[in-house]
């Protein structure tokens, strides 16, 4: 039978797809092992998943990294006569690309209901027997639409006006009470997640949460649901605060808590420890005066960074040269550094530094630092 392949791998198409008897490829960078052979999926690469796939569909959600992610180089990988379906962001196809692989004859077909311009109506693939388009927007009445946005007035003004948050299909409810006692640590939970789940690129296993000093006497559920989120948003679709706890059920990521009410170092801290595939990452962080919230330690290594929109990570060998070399880079590059943050493990061995710049960076400029001397591993980072 056919390969039908995913990115992400859903539980439910892959469930569907072998009841149709066809053998079920997949690319999902946090898909674990275990989660996998449960699913009966066999885990790829990217690249492998395109040369063997009969049937490709999308199910990743609009980043920097998925943008144009079936292009003419992707198409030129596909095994002549795959045909590939999109019901996930339109974007993530080049559809010009697709346009000609199918007048080649190289794609035999596609199943296409996001698109880059929406609502569509024109585009390159309309009008050709082997493309099935339906539109992304379904159908709403007015009484529909009237009362729903009453409903999310009254919603809006309890939450700007106490905090409190009820019926939310994205975050769980909140008193007024916990609203206002959280507020500050809300954004922290929320950047150390997105922190982690930015630099892990392989399967998770667990994830354990630790809540010390004056945090660890609070209502801990909606920070926890805000970790996960942060951490599971990089790669997948549609999560939120609701659901963000289920997907890691589905996924056999174990999720702990553990409370220290006793401070340590800091009044607060935050503490994430990652284990994935890939080896394990730990990530901490607390909030200053002002309600400031700030990153500790990363890996072991402590430093003293807030996290601006774009940050440029950087791994590398602590020598000598290395933060001229690399300032240098990015003046070549007219990228303006707005703060400057360093960690190490100790004098000549592993180091980190946290560049928060005042525009998003480009492909080329994350390969031009990736070919400085001693540089370990290059990521670009938003929040």
């Amino acid at each position: 039978m056919p390969d039908t392949s995913l990115f992400p791998v859903p539980a439910i198409v892959a469930d569907r797809a072998h009841g149709l008897r066809m053998k079920v490829i997949g690319y999902d960078p946090f898909l674990s092992a275990e989660r996998a052979v449960d699913l009966g999926i066999e885990r790829v690469t990217l690249d492998q998943l395109l040369a063997r796939a009969d049937f490709i569909t999308l199910h990743t959600p609009m980043t920097d990294q998925t943008r144009g992610m079936i292009d003419a180089r992707a198409l030129a990988k596909l095994k002549p006569g795959a045909r590939i379906i999109n019901c996930a962001r339109g974007g993530l196809v080049v559809e010009k690309d697709l346009a000609e692989a199918l007048d080649r004859g190289w794609v035999a077909g596609a199943g296409i209901d996001v698109f880059v311009e929406e609502p569509a109506t024109e585009n390159p693939l309309f009008g050709r027997e082997n493309v099935v388009a339906t539109p992304h927007l379904g159908a709403a009445t007015a009484e529909a639409q009237e009362n729903v946005a009453v409903q999310i007035a009254e919603q809006m003004a309890d939450f700007l006006l106490t905090g409190a948050v009820s019926n939310a299909v994205n975050m769980p409810s909140l008193t007024a009470e916990d609203a206002l006692r959280l507020k500050p640590y809300m954004k922290l939970a929320e950047q150390i997640g997105s922190f982690a789940g930015q630099l892990t690129d392989s399967g998770i296993t667990s994830v354990a949460i630790d809540y010390e000093g004056a945090i660890a006497e609070l209502n801990i559920k909606p920070l926890t649901a805000t970790v996960l989120t942060g951490l599971l948003a990089p790669q997948l679709a549609t999560v939120n605060m609701v659901n963000a706890p289920v997907i890691c059920r589905e996924r056999d990521i174990r999720v702990s808590e553990t409370l220290r009410p006793e401070p340590g170092d800091y009044q607060m801290l935050m503490r994430i420890t990652v284990s994935a595939e890939g080896g394990e990452r730990i990530i901490a962080g607390t909030v200053f005066a002002g309600d400031k919230p700030r990153l500790v330690t990363v890996d072991g290594m402590s430093l003293e960074a807030e996290l601006g929109r774009h940050v440029l990570f950087v791994r590398n060998l602590d020598k000598p040269g290395f933060i001229g070399a690399l300032g240098n880079a990015l003046a070549a590059r007219s990228i303006n550094i707005a703060s400057f943050h360093l960690g190490r493990t100790a004098a000549g061995q592993g180091a980190i530094c946290l560049v928060e710049v005042d525009e998003a960076l480009t492909a080329e400029v994350l390969d031009t630092v990736q070919g400085l001397p001693n540089v370990i591993q290059v990521k670009s980072m938003n929040f």
